[in-house]
């Protein structure tokens, strides 16, 4: 059931259909989800008092982190993450219903980006040579062939997609690896996480954290800051600050809580350091079951 302290308007990268869309429906009721054509129009949604939350995809299992929310949460937005979801992922090859006997002759496979890699090896022995054509998300895709039934052509997606749109599913589970997910940060303007039941029990803090310039061993430093006091970390990564070759960030998931005594003298020794540290606060995970919202 939904928290009473939240409003009922929540962004998300759409249209109904997209693995983002079934992220959100599992955290909100459906009549709160109000879709957006890109990641930085549902940041920024939430970031001008547009919407009260946004969901974005941040990190996938075989394609690595959306360099899109990591940048722009660390550049553009001053936001909190409140809650995550993690998804698996499931990839179906599916064709407009007019086109369901004749759909190994299709000329063209549409797709997002991510999910047109995750199927590589398919694609490659299956339709070598077909044109494969970007689409801002994988629902985007599916919408597009709807629209377009003269046209023999395919769109890679999840099965709500194809029932959303009215599609036939001709190749399932075409992803070239089964263990496959996909993480999405749920952002607020405000840092109060979500809390809902089935959650991990496990908080985890995300910061973003930029080294002092010309010191030898400062990321070691950094490590040892947490290293010492026996604080978990889940995942580093860094991303250029875009201000010169060689100069960085570093994004670091860490399997604390903000508020504990530890980690609040986890982030005074890094300031103490010269570090310049940004937290985008403590939330709980949510797993989501496959195909949920179907």
């Amino acid at each position: 059931m939904a928290s009473k302290e939240w409003e009922n308007r929540v962004a998300y990268l759409g249209p109904v259909g997209t693995f983002t869309y079934l992220a959100t429906q599992g955290l909100f009721p459906n009549e709160w989800l109000v879709p957006y054509k890109t990641i930085p129009e549902c940041i920024e949604a939430v970031a001008s008092n547009q919407v009260d939350l946004a969901v974005v995809p941040l990190e996938n299992a075989l394609e690595g982190s959306v360099p899109l929310t990591i940048d722009y949460l660390f550049h553009e937005a001053d936001l909190y993450v409140v809650g995550e979801v993690l998804s698996p992922i499931e990839q179906h090859l599916m064709v407009n219903p007019n086109h369901a006997d004749n759909w190994e002759d299709i000329e063209g496979i549409y797709s997002h980006p991510h999910a047109l890699a995750q199927c590589h090896k398919y694609l490659f022995n299956r339709f070598r040579g077909i044109p494969l054509n970007q689409t801002t998300s994988t629902a985007a895709a599916a919408q597009f062939i709807a629209e377009n039934p003269e046209q023999c052509i395919a769109a890679i997606g999840n099965s709500s997609a194809a029932e959303t749109y009215g599609l036939k599913i001709v190749e399932p589970n075409i992803h070239d690896f089964h263990f496959n997910h996909t993480r999405f940060f749920v952002l607020s303007r405000r840092n109060q996480r979500i809390e809902r039941e089935h959650r991990e029990e496990q908080v985890k803090t995300t910061v973003m954290i930029t080294l002092p310039n010309d010191r030898s061993g400062a990321l070691h430093q950094v490590l040892s800051v947490f290293a010492w006091r026996q604080i978990n970390l889940s995942k580093i990564e860094s991303r250029p600050l875009k201000t010169g070759l060689g100069d960085y960030f570093f994004i670091v998931d860490v399997l604390e809580d903000e508020n504990a005594p530890m980690m609040k003298g986890a982030m005074d020794e890094l300031s103490a350091l010269g570090c310049s540290v940004k937290s985008l606060g403590t939330y709980f995970t949510y797993k989501q079951l496959p195909e949920q919202g179907k």
